[in-house]
């Protein structure tokens, strides 16, 4: 007898799939991980994936410094607990040595392009694991979940291969990897329903929780080491919560009374705007802004 599945169950079927396939045809497979929804539910595929053996590939985290504490505490505190190993590039570190230099506006989201190559390179990492969707943005959309980079990390959309019966081509030149969105078909909604029925631990700030907070084009801002309220902005005491999580400089708050995950799943139900969208400044840069940064080696 064949059970059918629901579409969590698809859906978890593939992803697992893919992160199989990927261990039989790569030789040095990495896991971005910053302790993100997104990131943080991959992570608990890829052990479901090879369970009881240990995950068998490294994790790697791009930190711009300017990450919520909540969730740097919540990404450690997730290692230790499954005995994994933890590769951190720190953006601070290239501006010190001047391979990178601060950019005017403060924030440090497009500065993580070059570490994460250099990792890549340094580690010979052939298969990069990440947690894109792509209902999430436009230039993702495009993306296949297995995604070719040239020997400089950079994206070329013509260069993107078919994926016919869920076969997957891996093959690349010396040089060259692979990113791999074992995600793409999930839902911001889809992700939330999995995180319920799996009691899938996330970092506080992706609930309602008071924080001051200021407006600014829109969104609501936070107060941290990337900056606080400009001339003619107010630090206001809000109700709020984070819809997605990276750099504090350019990652926005919702007002929201969502304070539990039935309550969250309620509030995305009725949402008709992306997280990245709603809550993204560094996505409003431009029309192509996702996609140029992509070409260039971005996520």
């Amino acid at each position: 007898m064949t059970l059918a599945l629901d579409t969590l169950g698809r859906l978890e079927s593939e992803a697992i799939h893919i992160f199989r396939e990927v261990a039989g045809e790569f030789d040095r497979p990495v896991i971005l991980f910053s302790g993100g929804k997104d990131s943080t539910l991959l992570l608990h595929l890829a052990i479901k994936a090879f369970y009881p053996a240990p995950v068998p590939f490294p994790l790697l985290h791009v930190d711009t410094g300017h990450n919520f504490d909540e969730v740097i505490e919540f990404r450690d505190r997730v290692v230790a607990q499954h005995g994994l190993r933890l590769e951190v590039a720190k953006v601070q570190d290239w501006i010190d040595d001047g391979r990178l230099e601060e950019r005017p506006d403060g924030t440090r989201n497009p500065l993580q392009t070059v570490p994460l190559l250099d990792s890549i390179t340094q580690h010979r990492f052939d298969a990069v694991f990440g947690g894109g969707r792509r209902d999430e943005e436009r230039a993702r959309a495009k993306e296949r979940i297995f995604s070719l980079r040239t020997a400089f990390g950079q994206w070329d959309p013509k260069r993107q291969r078919p994926e016919l019966w869920n076969l997957y081509n891996g093959r690349h030149r010396a040089g060259e990897h692979v990113r791999v969105f074992p995600l793409s078909n999930w839902t911001e909604l889809d992700v939330w329903n999995y995180i319920e029925r799996e009691g899938i631990e996330l970092p506080d700030i992706y609930y309602s929780h008071e924080r001051e907070v200021f407006l600014r084009d829109g969104m609501w801002l936070a107060e941290g080491p990337w900056g606080t309220a400009r001339e003619g902005e107010t630090l206001v005491r809000k109700t709020v919560r984070y819809r997605t999580v990276g750099d504090g400089s350019c990652t926005g708050a919702v007002e929201s009374d969502a304070a539990d995950i039935h309550a969250v799943i309620a509030e995305v139900s009725a949402s008709r705007l992306t997280e990245r969208g709603a809550t993204r400044a560094d996505d409003r840069l431009s029309e192509a802004a996702m996609e140029d940064r992509k070409r260039e080696g971005y996520f």
